[in-house]
């Protein structure tokens, strides 16, 4: 892979439950593969896109935390992960570079909670979703499953080889409160416009964690 591998994520482990190789995803990161294995990540306001060749077995996801950058000149291209516009090129991207086909590409995509109701006024979670429908949409890549919105956060662990997913709401108080915690952090980011601040949404002791509000797409 060509891209900034600061943005290709890096945590790898064993996953017991689905007992697979997994890799876990923090904000501005994606990861393609065509293995069989499970990438999973954690998801308030944030969004991922979950997109595979269903031909070739290829696939890959992405998690960012805005639509746009600003500024998109002065950052960086890790920086520029975190931002909608450059993750899902950066996806679509690798997958062909890894064999896809575009016109053999679906999509699966998750989050954008309002987790926080004093964000509201900020609307991350919307323009996030509005986003990532909207770029599908342009980009002619077929949209087979969205779990959008809503106000409660959500795990996500996909398996690109098969395409399936699984999605659990997070309604344990402790992991709802760790996720509450990070979209403060990112609200008063925002608010307080700090160039170049790194911003770690989502605690990573989430991604471990288990619920029985779990469903299939």
């Amino acid at each position: 892979m060509s891209a900034d591998m600061e943005s290709v994520a890096s945590h790898h482990y064993f996953d017991r439950e689905f007992g697979v190789e997994a890799v876990k995803l923090l904000p501005g990161e994606y990861y393609v593969t065509s293995r069989d294995m499970v990438l999973t990540t954690v998801l308030g306001s944030c969004v991922s896109a979950c997109v595979r060749d269903t031909t070739a077995g290829i696939g890959g996801m992405n998690h960012f935390m805005l639509p746009n950058d600003a500024d998109p000149v002065t950052r960086d291209s890790a920086a520029a992960m975190r931002y909608g516009a450059y993750a899902m090129e950066v996806l679509l991207n690798e997958l062909i570079k890894a064999g896809a086909r575009r016109e053999r590409l679906e999509a699966k995509v998750f989050g954008g909670g309002a987790v926080l109701a004093n964000m509201t006024m900020l609307n991350i979670g919307e323009r996030n979703a509005d986003f990532v429908l909207r770029y599908l949409q342009l980009e002619q890549v077929r949209i087979a499953a969205q779990d959008l919105r809503g106000d409660l956060p959500r795990r996500i662990n996909y398996f690109p080889g098969s395409g399936r997913v699984t999605v659990r709401k997070l309604v344990k108080q402790n992991d709802v409160l760790l996720v509450q915690k990070d979209e403060l952090a990112l609200a008063g980011t925002l608010a307080r416009k700090r160039e170049g601040a790194r911003v770690e949404l989502f605690n990573t002791d989430i991604l471990r964690r288990d619920t029985r509000n779990t469903w299939a797409l």
